[in-house]
């Protein structure tokens, strides 16, 4: 039997701060309750997930770089760097995986800083809005576009 598709779910910057920071936009949940949910629910969809958050753009690259070989696609939400970072839209290039990007918050609805993106162009799709529940959004998008891939 195969192995399970593997996602790698990478966090940027400030997202260790969820369940204190802003609760009014990103819910009380902390980070340590969202991977345990996606883990749990990638669990269910029959994929395994590995969840990483850092506050430092290269060490966000060199997780994404080591994707290549070891995942089947990535779950990103990059947070501030989301609006300002080449560097982690080739790193997720160069891997030539799939990825969704996830915003908890509508981006649309907070400021116009935020309504760029450098990664949306080259994701298979973009979740916002929905919070905690992006991320499940996020596995179950990823879970059938692996899974179905395995079964052709």
């Amino acid at each position: 039997m195969a192995a399970a598709p593997s996602i790698l779910v990478v966090n940027g910057p400030n997202l260790n701060m969820l369940g204190t920071r802003e609760p009014a936009v990103y819910g009380r949940a902390t980070l340590a309750d969202l991977d345990t949910a996606c883990r749990a629910h990638a669990e269910r969809r029959g994929v395994v997930v590995t969840c990483r958050q850092s506050n430092h753009e290269g060490e966000l690259v060199d997780w994404i770089q080591a994707a290549r070989g070891a995942h089947s696609g990535i779950i990103v939400n990059a947070g501030a760097f989301t609006h300002t970072s080449v560097a982690l839209r080739d790193a997720l290039l160069a891997v030539e995986l799939p990825v969704v990007e996830v915003h908890m918050s509508n981006l649309f609805r907070r400021e116009p800083v935020r309504h760029h993106s450098y990664i949306s162009d080259i994701a298979v799709g973009v979740i916002c809005g929905f919070g905690v529940s992006g991320y499940r959004f996020a596995i179950d998008a990823l879970a059938d576009r692996l899974l179905s891939e395995e079964e052709t």
